[in-house]
């Protein structure tokens, strides 16, 4: 017969399965007609299915980045370099503070990344040059952002061709370079954190309910 505190223990371990199965972390890799399936989509959602001939650069890239998928997850680096002043469509109703639309679009990135297992790990200011050769590219911003796969990330990113979202990144940038990265040495211990933190909660549920006499 179960005990209440076995109950609980049950919920709570049901909790941290269901945060390992968002989580993830390896799956199959992309196959080659997967890969054109989501570019088209990605296409059809932007609305430039079918426009011109010549595919455009950034589908050239997600090619090029589902070339090297092992199925598990990875990391994006982002160096960041905003313009002086944001550069919307004309007839745009924003305004042009370059770091307010780069804050219009990670409101809107944030819940789909979540919504696909990625979570931003790291954001840092520039803050001067140390090995710095002339001519190599300056930047304001380093962001590190987690992948569950490039399977999300591609998916991901066909939502928010839909959203049309876009628009605010590449208003704010001057100019930008991404890069995937695949972790050797890897200190963040989000599965680790995150079973820590409910091992905290359950015991402090199961003390709550003892002082009030439930269990």
């Amino acid at each position: 017969m179960l005990t209440e505190p076995s109950i609980l223990i049950a919920i709570f371990v049901a909790l941290y399965l269901a945060f390992l199965a968002w989580y993830g972390g390896k799956c199959k890799p992309l196959s080659q007609a997967e890969v054109e399936t989501l570019l088209l989509e990605m296409q059809r959602r932007a609305g430039k299915l079918g426009q011109n001939d010549e595919e455009s650069p950034i589908l050239q890239e997600f090619r090029d980045l589902a070339k090297s998928d092992d199925g598990r997850e990875y990391y994006m680096v982002n160096l960041l370099k905003f313009r002086k002043k944001a550069l919307y469509p004309e007839g745009s109703s924003f305004g042009d503070d370059p770091l307010a639309a780069n804050k219009r679009y990670n409101q809107a990135i944030i819940p789909l990344l979540l919504k696909h297992g990625g979570h931003p790990v790291f954001l840092g200011q520039v803050q001067g040059r140390f090995i710095h050769p002339d001519g190599n590219d300056d930047w304001d911003q380093v962001g590190i952002v987690r992948y569950r796969s490039r399977r999300d990330m591609f998916n991901m990113a066909i939502e928010i061709a839909g959203h049309r979202v876009d628009i605010h990144k590449w208003a704010s940038l001057e100019k930008t370079q991404v890069f995937p990265v695949k972790p050797v040495v890897n200190l963040t211990f989000i599965k680790a954190t995150a079973a820590v933190f409910l091992f905290l909660i359950a015991a402090l549920v199961t003390l709550i309910l003892g002082i009030f006499g439930i269990f």
